[in-house]
């Protein structure tokens, strides 16, 4: 069955989850288990557009073929508001340890963990990192279908899980048409940010300050709710070599979105990442993307822009490694609608530090929030006129000794019948409101083209008056 679930593989899943769940308590303390069948011949998107009405998550891969749908939750680590990480570094550890290599909890984190939140961000709260109840892994050793069980508590629900797992048959949906926008609306507006950007400008000449990343909202109204995963599905082919992402914690509430910047990965004690910052749109022919290529190297402002990500992240990543090296010299990131400068970094991770210790060493990097980071953030907290939520915060996942995230731009939140699409630019010495009004613009463009907007009267709006 293509897209579905055969009798035969829920079968098998079922005698696999018995024998898990009916083995004789031997400790009190709550323990991961996993039992897997093969279920090759799937598109994972549309296995997950099959259940609408359940808590789904999606994430793959920038640059290897780890592919992860997954619908339920077998145990969610929730906060709906944090000063800080305790309780995730608290709730995670406890789940993790003692686990078997291979599990992972999906989810992500708040740009900003102070208040004020918007209500729109409530069901994804402070922080939200789910463990699947089932989950279709795709990876170069092939597809496996998973349910994951919380021991001894999944016990008492053996028969609750035995019948989710027969009503995994259910008839392939596909994936549904979007609708039309109808109106759009821009936080802040034209003239708001050309003020905004001018103060971080005077800011910027007389004080500590760097670089302050800056984003705009713009809210999509739609006569019916847009179903994220064809959203996510068609925005997958036009902006490949990315991180591709969804969280639904509740039906008709989903963040997704596209994004090429690496946080951080980690195996064992190794962690790779990266400095992003530096953006040209892509040419019409090679030789126009080699000229912006050259502009990108000449411009003293987008070399120093990269710069400000490139020390902070070196820095950062020395206080928890034994080893670190980066490029000598950034190079360049060719993506489907722009180029970027980056600089890679590999490092080796002291043995006492942990992946949540990377994570909040990282975040947020120059390359979301700005430089100095404390300074940028304060500013944001200020001047910008909307809550960003879980966009540029933490997306992806962690399990033990290993875990990937990515800055979560480029990206939208589906609340019903309204979309808000996000994107960003750094503004720095030698920034002008019109060049980063139309960068922002651009950046968002993948998202854009797959709501229609571009077809619309809006396009012009798009760019700077």
């Amino acid at each position: 069955m293509i897209n579905g679930v055969s009798i035969d593989v829920t079968s098998e899943l079922q005698a696999k989850v018995r024998s898990l769940l009916e083995q004789p308590n031997t400790s009190f303390k709550a323990r991961i288990a996993t039992a897997s069948v093969e279920f090759e011949g799937v598109s994972l998107l549309r296995w997950l557009a099959n259940y609408p009405r359940e808590a789904r998550l999606y994430w793959s891969g920038r640059d290897y073929g780890m592919e992860v749908a997954a619908i339920g939750e077998a145990d969610c680590q929730y906060s709906p508001s944090a000063a800080d990480l305790k309780g995730l570094r608290s709730g995670l550890g406890s789940m993790l340890s003692g686990c078997e290599h291979g599990v992972r909890y999906y989810g992500g984190i708040r740009f900003d963990l102070c208040p004020p939140y918007e209500l729109q961000w409530d069901s994804f709260g402070a922080w939200r990192f789910v463990l699947p109840r089932f989950e279709v892994r795709k990876d170069s050793k092939g597809t496996m279908l998973r349910c994951n069980v919380v021991l001894p508590d999944d016990r008492v629900r053996m028969n609750l899980i035995l019948d989710q797992i027969e009503a995994l048959r259910v008839p392939a949906q596909g994936f549904k048409q979007l609708p039309k926008p109808i109106s759009h609306r821009f936080c802040p507006d034209g003239q708001k940010w050309e003020s905004i950007v001018n103060w971080v400008l005077r800011a910027v000449q007389s004080s500590p300050l760097d670089k302050v990343v800056l984003a705009r909202e713009t809210t999509i109204d739609f006569p019916a709710p847009p179903e994220p995963i064809t959203i996510l599905h068609q925005l997958q082919s036009k902006s490949p070599s990315c991180f591709h992402f969804l969280f639904e914690p509740i039906s008709g509430m989903a963040f997704l979105g596209a994004s090429p910047e690496r946080l951080f990965r980690r195996e064992g004690r190794s962690v790779e990442s990266e400095a992003v910052a530096g953006t040209r749109p892509r040419g019409d022919s090679d030789l126009e993307d080699e000229r912006m290529i050259d502009e990108l190297f000449g411009s003293a402002k987008e070399q120093r822009e990269h710069e400000f990500v490139r020390i902070s992240l070196q820095e950062e990543i020395a206080r928890l490694a034994a080893y670190v090296t980066m490029d000598v010299q950034p190079s360049i990131m060719r993506l489907a609608s722009e180029i970027h400068l980056v600089s890679r970094l590999r490092a080796i991770l002291r043995q006492e530090y942990t992946s949540l210790d990377v994570l909040e060493a990282l975040h947020p990097s120059p390359a979301v929030g700005g430089y100095p980071s404390d300074l940028a953030l304060e500013v944001i907290r200020e001047r910008e006129p909307f809550d960003r939520g879980w966009y540029a915060g933490p997306v992806g996942w962690i399990g033990v000794n290993e875990a990937e995230f990515a800055a979560g731009i480029r990206s939208g939140l589906v609340s019903g019948s309204i979309m808000r699409l996000y994107s960003g630019a750094g503004i720095v010495r030698g920034s002008t409101p019109s060049d980063e009004w139309d960068e922002i613009g651009h950046k968002i463009s993948g998202l854009a083209n797959v709501l229609d907007l571009y077809a619309s009267s809006v396009q012009a709006d798009f760019q700077y008056a």
